[in-house]
């Protein structure tokens, strides 16, 4: 069983960190959370099938009765080779799930006194596991549209790349404005890199809106109620699917500075800004 970033905000999605500290005051207490979570319908052997084990070396570690193989509560889990305080493991995945502008990596070196790299690599792996599953595909009225991330380059001109990253973004538009996003990075504008991220993210019947670049011809033949529409003047046409690639830029900007790992970044915000209205 994979216990990740995305099932514990679930969870403990009303939990102040007055309540988390209550919670889970020490390393124990996230063993037996683990241990309970792993195993809650049965403890069963992945290497002979055996439903009956024994209290192995550590105290919530089970040790097959038959084959003899022993296994931790991190074994399989986000936590698995985790070298630091299982704890504050558990403080990185609370700060990243429910703090509302992100946490650097930076700054929780300083609150829970890891190194900087350390907190970066199990950063990564949280954001690897609150990746979309793809399962819920936007519908509706959608829009979509590509732009470039990064700093001031002047050699990029138009839609030339410079040294800047470009993705595509895709919008969910309801009653009160942008319900969700996604956002992936492309190498280019081309139908294959375009279509790929829609079909991906996008219910077929949905009506979606692209504007006129050439990479999104052709796409009515995968989603019949697309339309092709120009941007307009200073992109007029796709208001709000601007002003939220404005704001992932911004947030972007104060919270990680960078945009060298930037799918794991757009990973993070679209996980927080697709459950803003349920917090």
């Amino acid at each position: 069983m994979l216990v990740n970033a995305k099932f514990m905000e679930k969870r403990y999605k009303s939990l102040s960190i007055f309540e988390f500290q209550n919670r889970f005051p020490d390393d124990r207490s996230c063993y037996e959370y683990l241990a309970n979570m792993k195993w809650n319908d049965g403890y069963v052997c992945k290497k002979c099938n055996h439903t009956h084990y024994c209290k192995g070396i550590n105290e919530f570690d089970r040790q097959c009765t038959k084959c003899g193989r022993l296994e931790s509560p991190k074994a399989g889990t986000l936590f698995h080779n985790c070298k630091f305080s299982l704890l504050k493991a558990f403080y990185i995945v609370y700060y990243l799930s429910t703090d509302k502008n992100g946490v650097s990596s930076g700054e929780l070196s300083r609150r829970l006194e890891l190194r900087q790299k350390t907190c970066w690599l199990f950063k990564r792996k949280v954001m690897k596991a609150i990746e979309s599953s793809q399962n819920f595909p936007m519908m509706g009225k959608v829009e979509v549209d590509e732009s470039y991330v990064g700093g001031q380059d002047d050699k990029a001109l138009g839609r030339n790349e410079g040294k800047k990253k470009i993705m595509v973004v895709g919008i969910e538009r309801g009653l009160g404005g942008v319900s969700r996003w996604y956002g992936r990075v492309i190498e280019t504008a081309s139908k294959v890199n375009l279509g790929g991220f829609m079909k991906d993210h996008i219910d077929k019947n949905a009506q979606v809106k692209t504007d006129c670049w050439s990479g999104n011809k052709g796409m009515e033949d995968h989603f019949p109620n697309l339309v092709r529409e120009k941007s307009g003047k200073k992109g007029e046409n796709f208001k709000q699917m601007h002003r939220v690639i404005m704001m992932f830029k911004a947030w972007l900007r104060v919270t990680h500075h960078s945009v060298r790992n930037l799918q794991p970044y757009i990973n993070e915000y679209t996980y927080r800004y697709n459950r803003h209205r349920t917090k």
